[in-house]
């Protein structure tokens, strides 16, 4: 299988070069600055056992590789804003033997966030969504900080909507001589809306830094409850705390190998790198639409969206509002 990874940023960058190293084919997909140094020099992966340097092919779109193989797998790790281009990007690409890559390769949605996998179905037969628990970091253009250990991260992979197949766990196997867990499971979406509860705390990350007071554990602690009940009334199912804890265990920690502060997380390297969007629609944002379509107010999510919103519109710098700022945003926030 030669695994196409396409936004070779933090999660496709550090699932694509731990692959390579395993010795499985990668192509990298990559825009911009990132390209040019991807292509120039390599993907340097720092990780607890050392860096590693993969010089991978490297394209900026799918015309660039010609027709695509039957045994590729799309691995789609951009941001669910840019989900769409990526997909129609992709969808019409021609497949050796007949038919496109819509219909015929598995797409996996190695994502923040519910919607890329629905927003994929429309075009792909064959989606699979992942769980994915990845600390990882876009450090510059062309380095990427993977700091798990023992394992880089835990993968949970499913079909979309529900159920598994046989290609699902050949690239868990992969996965696995990969420095990865990834567990082959039939509710996956159960699992990324847990991790989407979570993800409400991006937001705040992002415009006020790394979560570490009660101020700010209590904020989540408010949006997540939105979301739990957002998700009670329209009826999703989510994974548990307590199955989360049981799944990671002390399977991934980070540690800082380097001596380095733990850097935010994806919202606050989106604001860092100052590209003028973030992912606040589909994580607070799919709150706030599950909230307006059952009847549940979502005030904190959507006062969190809002604000995460407008310092990638203003491009203002990450983490540069105090969180007593961002409280008194959620508490007048309109009910």
């Amino acid at each position: 299988m030669r695994y196409l990874i396409i936004g070779a940023g933090a999660v496709g960058g550090a699932i694509g070069g731990r692959l390579a190293q395993a010795g499985h084919d990668v192509v990298l997909v990559a825009r911009g600055k990132q390209y040019e140094a991807l292509r120039d020099h390599g993907l340097r992966l720092v990780t607890p056992d050392g860096p590693h340097i993969h010089r991978l092919p490297v394209v900026a779109g799918p015309e660039e590789l010609g027709e695509l193989s039957p045994d590729d797998v799309l691995v789609l790790a951009v941001k669910t804003q840019d989900s769409v281009a990526a997909l129609e990007a992709w969808a019409g690409r021609p497949v050796a033997g007949g038919g496109t890559a819509a219909e015929r390769l598995p797409l996996v949605c190695a994502q923040n966030g519910v919607e890329s996998e629905r927003l994929a179905l429309r075009l792909f037969r064959r989606v699979y969504g992942m769980c994915v628990w990845l600390p990882a970091t876009f450090v510059e253009p062309g380095v990427v900080s993977a700091a798990g250990t023992p394992l880089t991260g835990i993968l949970h992979i499913g079909r979309y909507p529900g159920g598994t197949d046989e290609t699902a766990h050949r690239i868990s196997g992969d996965l696995e001589k990969s420095f990865f867990e990834a567990p082959v499971v039939s509710d996956v979406m159960r699992w990324k809306y847990a991790k989407l509860l979570g993800n409400l705390a991006n937001a705040i990350e992002a415009v006020s830094g790394v979560i570490a007071g009660e101020e700010g554990l209590a904020l989540h602690g408010r949006a997540r409850a939105e979301g739990e009940a957002v998700l009670g009334a329209a009826g999703i199912a989510f994974a548990s705390k307590e199955e989360e804890k049981e799944s990671r265990g002390d399977k991934i920690r980070f540690e800082p190998f380097d001596g380095s502060e733990r850097s935010g997380g994806s919202s606050w390297q989106s604001l860092s790198r100052g590209t003028g969007t973030i992912e606040s629609d589909y994580l607070n944002g799919e709150m706030g639409l599950l909230g307006r379509l059952h009847g549940v107010p979502t005030p904190v999510n959507d006062a969190l969206q809002s604000v995460a919103d407008r310092f990638a519109r203003e491009r203002r710098p990450a983490g540069s509002m105090t969180i007593a700022d961002l409280v008194a945003e959620a508490d007048t926030a309109k009910r």
